[in-house]
């Protein structure tokens, strides 16, 4: 693969690995409650975008899981530097768990969630490139992230908080986190656009997944 690839999937795996840090803030925009992750994570889908656009799906899973591989390192890194005694005079041991330290059902809900929208993500894309003959690239975008987002928030919030916050409560954060990142996704189209332009000419390659296994097990 060209640097291009890797620098594309160096920038995907560094905003799932931001986003996943950051989430722990909760932030209100225009009377909404979200995550702070999601200033960045929606870039892991345009991203993702671009990567099954230019290079096709089995390349977008390869990075999936190299994301997924990624992340799960830094939460067992997360908490084994949790772990170990802190020394008599650091006074931040309650700050650091408190920001860093996530509960298992979280942690669970997010990988789960993860997998499911990105892959979703990705296919939902290839198959419309298929289908439209590589034409109308806004309708791949913007039609894989809605299906993608859906999954991959509907199902971090239920599996994260089913239980524990009123239904209403939690089909509201469901509605409103999805909202957002599709609203993210359009408005960067423009950005997309270029960035598959630039690539498909530097690179020489425009992947279309007529026979491709779309296992995302499959390595």
């Amino acid at each position: 693969m060209s640097w291009r690839f890797i620098a594309c999937a160096v920038l995907f795996v560094t905003c799932l690995l931001t986003a996943n840090t950051i989430a722990t803030k909760l932030i209100s925009v225009g009377g909404l409650i979200l995550t702070a992750g999601v200033v960045i994570f929606p870039l892991s889908y345009v991203l993702g975008d671009v990567l099954t656009e230019v290079w096709g799906y089995a390349a977008s899973r390869r990075v999936i899981w190299l994301g997924f591989a990624c992340n799960a390192l830094m939460v067992l890194a997360i908490w084994l530097g949790g772990a170990i005694p802190a020394a008599p005079f650091w006074k931040g041991q309650g700050a650091y768990d408190e920001i860093l330290g996530q509960a298992p059902r979280v942690l669970g809900a997010s990988f789960v969630g993860y997998l499911a929208g990105e892959f979703a993500n990705a296919f939902v894309l290839a198959k419309l490139k298929v289908l439209t003959r590589g034409r109308w690239l806004w309708t791949r975008t913007l039609g894989s992230t809605v299906v993608g987002q859906a999954l991959d928030t509907a199902l971090f919030v239920v599996l994260a908080f089913a239980g524990t916050v009123p239904g209403g409560v939690l089909a509201g954060l469901v509605a409103g986190q999805w909202a957002v990142k599709v609203a993210y996704e359009a408005a960067a189209t423009p950005l997309t656009y270029a960035a598959v332009a630039y690539l498909k000419a530097a690179e020489g390659q425009d992947a279309y997944d007529y026979d491709t296994d779309f296992n995302p097990i499959r390595l």
